[in-house]
């Protein structure tokens, strides 16, 4: 009868977690801000129920996102056919920044956690990363081969650019309209992947894929 009862309160709280994440889950995908009483109410626990399974919202998000970030071939797919890596980076760029704005509330959440707390920013989802490394993956075998300080460089200049914080500088610091900003972010990325493309080409290395001249987007 007790070890009953035992498994009975473990299926609860299991039950409970469940709820309060898939809670999460869906309020995410709304791109409103997310607030722990918010999922709490969603959920239909108090918001001490809510806090008793996770410390912390972040702690949280991390785990309702699980599944929804997508891959670097969905965001390539407009693209899948070109070895041009500024139409590449054009399109990663342009998919992130929309990714953002569809879940800008759990994303802005997450921002804020790390800048209060860096020392949690490693948990961070480093979804740029990996989408930065797929549209650049056609100079692999061309500047990575001749020059891998020059592409690593290029990476880090698109990290910054290609991401929620320079989405988020432009619409609210200087007002922009998001599809502005997204316009003038995706003009950076590829003006940045250009210059490094031509430098290269000034080197005397081999052509990279695609060449230079892909019209910006």
């Amino acid at each position: 009868m007790e070890s009953q009862s035992t498994a009975g309160r473990a299926n609860q709280k299991l039950r409970t977690r469940t709820a309060i994440v898939r809670a999460a889950a869906e309020l995410s995908r709304t791109g409103r801000e997310v607030t722990m009483p918010e999922v709490a109410r969603a959920a239909l626990v108090s918001e001490a129920t809510a806090y008793r399974y996770f410390p912390d919202l972040v702690s949280l998000l991390r785990e309702a996102v699980v599944g929804q970030l997508p891959t670097p071939e969905e965001a390539l797919e407009p693209v899948a056919g070109s070895d041009d890596p500024v139409e590449r980076v054009a399109a990663v760029t342009e998919f992130l920044l929309r990714h953002v704005l569809a879940r800008q509330g759990v994303v802005r959440a997450m921002i804020a956690a790390t800048v209060i707390r860096p020392g949690d920013a490693a948990a961070r989802p480093g979804l740029r990363f990996g989408l930065i490394d797929h549209a650049l993956s056609p100079l692999a075998e061309t500047l990575e081969a001749a020059d891998p300080a020059a592409l690593a460089q290029l990476k880090r200049d698109l990290a910054v650019v290609v991401s929620a914080e320079a989405l988020f500088g432009l619409t609210d610091l200087h007002g922009l309209d998001p599809q502005d900003a997204i316009t003038s972010i995706v003009h950076t990325a590829t003006t940045l992947t250009r210059a490094a493309l031509r430098e290269h080409a000034a080197t005397g290395y081999p052509a990279a894929p695609g060449g230079s001249g892909s019209p910006a987007r």
